[in-house]
């Protein structure tokens, strides 16, 4: 279960990431890597249309939670839980019972969206490796954060 979310916010963070947040970590040196206006542009397309896709999947998720009669912040006050060994918290079983629904449904909601995402990234011609490349780059790099900004304003 714990696989399941770590990809699935995996997955939605290349496509929804702040173009210009910094990460609190330190962030490991990345060589820079050359980037054409050309293949930037089809990553900011794509990044837009993760953008929309992210909103879709939130707000199923979200009713998923809130069909089970559970609110949203317990939902992720047990959801955090469950992530950190280190975290504990009291549930009731109705709680539990509720949690394990909504990840069960939410399991079943992943791999449509995740299947979209890959398509729309070969849609763009670019490979899955070259998008999380040039991700994975925008975290580090402040210039070609700003030309990905100056393409996503036009």
């Amino acid at each position: 279960m714990k696989k399941f979310f770590s990809s699935l916010l995996f997955v939605f963070a290349l496509g929804t990431a702040s173009v210009t947040a910094q990460s609190t970590a330190m962030p490991q040196q990345q060589e820079k890597i050359e980037v054409s206006d050309a293949e930037l542009e089809k990553f900011a397309d794509v990044f837009q249309k993760m953008r929309m896709m992210n909103q879709q999947v939130q707000q199923e998720m979200m009713a998923v939670v809130t069909n089970e009669d559970l609110e949203l912040q317990r939902f992720n006050e047990i959801h955090q839980a469950e992530m950190d060994p280190n975290k504990d918290i009291e549930t009731t079983s109705e709680e539990d019972k509720k949690y394990k629904a909504v990840v069960a449904e939410i399991e079943v909601i992943q791999p449509k969206y995740q299947k979209q995402m890959q398509e729309v990234i070969t849609e763009s011609d670019l490979s899955m490796e070259r998008y999380q490349q040039l991700a994975m780059a925008l975290r580090s790099d402040v210039e070609l954060q700003q030309r990905l900004q100056e393409i996503l304003k036009s």
